[in-house]
Parts: structure tokens; C-alpha cells; sequence
């Protein structure tokens, strides 16, 4: 399976990787390389807590908009 992750940088300097198709499913770490180790980890255990997702998102864009 093959799933779209977010990666931000917060204000402290840790990257935080969410699963839009995964409700809950996110995890932190100081670099890239381990940040996406973790969120392999984390994409396992939420599909073993809520099994296979019937629907995926499709992605479409990022956008920054400025208000």
C-alpha cells in the first residue's frame, strides 16, 4: 500500500509527518531520515488498529496561502 505523508518543521526545529488517510496516524523526529523510519512504524500500527483503509485520498496539491 502506498500512502501520501506531510512533512513540516515546527517551531523547535522537529519534523512532523502526518497520514491524511490515516486518522490519527502522525509521529515527530529531528531529521529526515529517522522521520521517515517513524512514520513507516506508525503507518503499520494504525492499519493494525483500524485495518486495511477501503478509501484512500487521492493527492492533489500543496499550497501555502498567505492571510
Amino acid at each position: 500500500m502506498q500512502f501520501d505523508v506531510v512533512v513540516e518543521k515546527d517551531s523547535e526545529g522537529y519534523f512532523v509527518a502526518t497520514v491524511p488517510a490515516l486518522h490519527g496516524c502522525h509521529t515527530q523526529a529531528k531529521n529526515l531520515d529517522r522521520i521517515i523510519e517513524r512514520i513507516k512504524e506508525a503507518i503499520e500500527l494504525c492499519l493494525e488498529v483500524e485495518g486495511v483503509v477501503d478509501e484512500q485520498l487521492g493527492f492533489v496539491v500543496v499550497q501555502r496561502v498567505t492571510v
